[in-house]
């Protein structure tokens, strides 16, 4: 006998865990994991829908009170069993329950009510249109009036006039179209987040090193033997976006999808304008700023094929495309790919599940690979493509300064001379700056400015947190110590709290360049719905001179 671990319903908390059933000899070959059965469940026998997760030869329950499988869907859609498949996998490889897995990977599980809009439209000719008219001018239906003297000019009006501008209840509505005058056409519209505005044609053309590497990793999508798991080693600056939109189009062409995935949610904003120059309609984003109801219908319109790319952060991975054919992973060394809640599963390695499932090509692009992929990279696991040429222009000239120097020669500001120089040289042109601080806010840390010593605990070994009572705190098991007023190393009365963030940098900034626009971009500044764009539009359009930020600028 052969038995099915089955989940009945993921919404209800009480049913966290699977349920035995018998398959039986009729059902054999048919049902498979992520297979969509009907069941019989409790004791009245009821028919539920549930989820097939295991398959095994042995049962953890007694055989003679089980139950056996009524039917297998064999018309469900393959996107529902191979999610299902990815979720069983995702609980086996990191040690999560079923329910928490299938969460993650359908991330949308209770309906979001659809977007309607009703159109009211005359459903008579014109002579017809005209004696009703009249009927109901002799009755004195005015509200009935006031709309079909409309319709017979217009032909056909929104719910919003009839209702808004017209004043007509939908008691006159429901009448009229029960006298056959007026048809009420109801139809769905989707929530859409991207919007395609008109921007310039795509004309980029590929250089010879980006053409040679997008042809070779485009010669596996037509064959099933071909090696599917590409690395793109390319420096900063050398166009892998570029090859990445080649490689899409190359895709849609064979009638499949693409899913890409960025690590911030930041970069969505410049990435989908890149996208969309070149693809239009067929790209949309997925991520946390999204409302329910846009998530949902984003995962709507990619399962009806409205869709073609989908751009977002690791859980775009989980789109229920019907035929993907290509998985791409954008600064694929970033941590934020590594989920922290659980299941803690890492997207780099649910992805080369999932293309071994669907047949798909991975393709994976840094400038600084992990140790992970450039290994596997080594090993032949991973194809290797280099792009070693900067796409425009040479790289960026680096000037690293000691501040302990600039401290010796008097300046006591956390601005080298150096810097301060160059921002007002690009100020004076007219030229826009960037300044990027790994932190946000005031917080940091106390060193000496004179040897460089950070004042750490003696128990955890990191640094400790400057706090307004005058007191230095680990924030890690509690520590506490007065703040020293000389350096305990060398004696040097230059110690204090160094660890300067975006706001005191803008602060700072402000008060040195007082004509300079500033704008500042972190968490804070970009919790709102559109901050980034709004950001990132103002910098684009010169509306300010210089951008403070944290890594979400580096792009």
């Amino acid at each position: 006998m052969t038995f099915a671990n089955i989940i009945v319903d993921i919404s209800l908390e009480k049913l966290d865990r699977p349920f035995g059933y018998i398959i039986p000899d009729r059902l054999e070959g048919q049902i498979h994991i992520g297979s969509v059965v009907e069941v019989p469940f409790g004791n009245g026998g009821r028919k539920i829908k549930g989820f097939v997760i295991e398959i095994t030869d042995k049962s953890d329950y007694p055989v003679e009170k089980m139950k056996e499988i009524r039917s297998v869907d064999l018309s469900s859609r393959p996107v529902t069993s191979r999610l299902i498949e990815l979720a069983a996998w995702i609980r086996k490889q990191y040690g999560s329950t079923m329910n928490q897995s299938l969460k993650t990977v359908l991330p949308v599980k209770s309906k979001v009510k659809h977007i309607e809009k009703k159109i009211i439209r005359l459903n008579v000719d014109d002579l017809t249109a005209k004696d009703t008219l009249c009927g109901y001018i002799k009755k004195n239906s005015k509200a009935k009036v006031r709309l079909l003297q409309e319709l017979i000019e217009e032909k056909e009006l929104s719910k919003e006039i009839v209702a808004g501008k017209l004043n007509i209840s939908s008691a006159t509505l429901k009448s009229m179209e029960a006298e056959g005058v007026i048809k009420i056409v109801t139809s769905t519209s989707y929530r859409n987040p991207v919007t395609v505005s008109e921007q310039p044609e795509y004309d980029i053309e590929l250089n010879e090193q980006q053409r040679e590497v997008a042809d070779n990793i485009s010669k596996t999508f037509y064959s099933e033997d071909e090696h599917k798991y590409h690395l793109i080693y390319g420096i900063t600056g050398s166009g892998k976006t570029e090859v990445y939109i080649e490689l899409i189009s190359k895709c849609i062409e064979q009638g499949k999808e693409a899913i890409v995935l960025i690590p911030e949610i930041a970069l969505t904003y410049q990435t989908v304008k890149r996208f969309t120059r070149r693809f239009g309609d067929k790209v949309s984003i997925i991520n946390s700023r999204l409302s329910k109801g846009e998530r949902y219908d984003q995962f709507e319109r990619a399962s009806k094929g409205e869709i073609s790319i989908m751009i977002g952060p690791r859980s775009a991975l989980f789109t229920p495309f019907n035929n993907l054919g290509l998985i791409i992973i954008d600064e694929e060394h970033e941590n934020s790919y590594k989920s922290e809640s659980v299941p803690k599963y890492h997207a780099r390695n649910v992805a080369e599940y999932l293309a071994e499932l669907t047949k798909a090509t991975l393709v994976l692009g840094s400038a600084t690979p992990s140790l992970e992929a450039f290994y596997k990279a080594e090993q032949g696991i991973y194809t290797l493509h280099r792009l070693t040429r900067r796409e425009k222009g040479n790289l960026a000239k680096v000037h690293v300064v000691d501040l302990r120097d600039e401290l010796k020669n008097g300046n006591k500001s956390i601005f080298s001379i150096k810097l301060q120089e160059l921002i007002c040289d690009r100020l004076q042109k007219n030229e826009q700056i960037m300044l990027f601080i790994n932190r946000r806010g005031y917080a940091g840390f106390v060193s000496c400015r004179e040897c460089g010593t950070v004042m750490k605990c003696p128990h955890c070994d990191v640094s400790l947190k400057a706090h307004n009572n005058g007191m230095l705190v680990c924030h890690y098991c509690g520590h506490q110590v007065a703040m020293p007023k000389l350096c305990p190393k060398c004696g040097s009365k230059y110690i204090a709290g160094f660890g300067t963030g975006t706001q005191k940098v803008e602060t700072m900034i402000k008060h040195m360049f007082p004509t300079a626009r500033v704008l500042r971009m972190d968490t804070d500044t970009t919790s709102k719905k559109g901050g980034h764009e709004e950001i990132l539009s103002a910098f684009s359009n010169h509306d300010a001179d210089i951008l403070v930020g944290t890594q979400m600028i580096v792009k």
